[in-house]
Parts: C-alpha cells; structure tokens; sequence
C-alpha cells in the first residue's frame, strides 16, 4: 500500500515506500538513456501541443481583430487594440516558425541538443511575450456590453 512504506531511514510513515518505488524506475533513471522513453518522440510531441496551443490563440486573436474592426473606428481602444493583436499575431508566427524547426531536429543528436536548447529558450521567451500581449488586449479590449451596459457601472 503506497504511503505506508518504509521511509528512507527504516521507520514506518506515510511517506512514499521507496523499496517499490525504485524497484519501479529503470536503472538508469527516468529519463536517462537506459528508460524506455524515447526523448525524441517526447520533444516531438511537447511541440506539436505546443504548436496546437499556438495555433489556437493565433484563430482567437484572429477574430478578436475581425471584431475591433468590425466595430470602426469610433472604438474607443481601436488603434492600441489593432496594434497589440497585430503585434501578437507576427509573434506568434515566428513562435510557430521556431516550434517547426524545434520539432525537425532530433533531439538525441548530440551537436543538435545545444542549438535546440537555446531555440526551446527564444521560443518560451517569445510565448511569455504573446501571453503578456494578450494580457493587454484583454485590458484594452473591455466593452461593456448588454445587462451591464445598461446599468451603468
């Protein structure tokens, strides 16, 4: 019964039972090359969530845009909100570029793992960057519409 094991030091507890737990792992670690886990079917498959996740902003912001400009000028936020989805969606692009180059390469290629792990950083940094973007259409993007409009807040 896992939680009832012996904890390191031999004594009863409620910790995690250590014996089955290593008895579990394969000899060479969890995600070293003596486990099962092929690496490069794993990084492959992170950048095609990844890719997906991005793919589906891309069509919210795309519409977010269709929205403001449907709505004109007279929008209150229009040339700060057009410009905050235009500048997300040309960082999304590139984000999704870096993510397709990220996928090609194969990960357990030693002279590929240093290129690959500062291309995986450029692409987290450009995706904090499009989630701080979208932060601020959100902001800006603010209508009061229907019931609450009408109660004047």
């Amino acid at each position: 019964m896992q939680g009832m094991g012996k904890t390191e030091r031999g004594e009863p507890g409620r910790d995690i039972d250590l014996t089955s737990l290593r008895s579990t792992m394969p000899a060479g670690g969890p995600l070293q090359g003596g486990s099962n886990l092929n690496m490069n079917l794993y990084a492959t498959k992170k950048s095609a969530a990844e890719g997906m996740l991005d793919i589906a902003l891309f069509l919210a912001n795309i519409t977010h845009m269709k929205t403001v400009i449907e709505q004109g000028a007279g929008y209150r936020y229009y040339a700060a909100v057009l410009t905050l989805i235009s500048f997300s969606l040309a960082l999304q692009i590139v984000a999704g570029i870096l993510i397709i180059v990220i996928a090609r390469k194969d990960i357990t290629e030693e002279d590929n793992q240093e290129r690959l792990d500062c291309l995986n950083n450029m692409t987290t940094i450009l995706i904090f960057l499009i989630f701080v973007t979208n932060i601020c259409i959100t902001v800006f993007g603010m209508e009061r519409t229907g019931l609450f409009a009408r109660m004047h807040f």
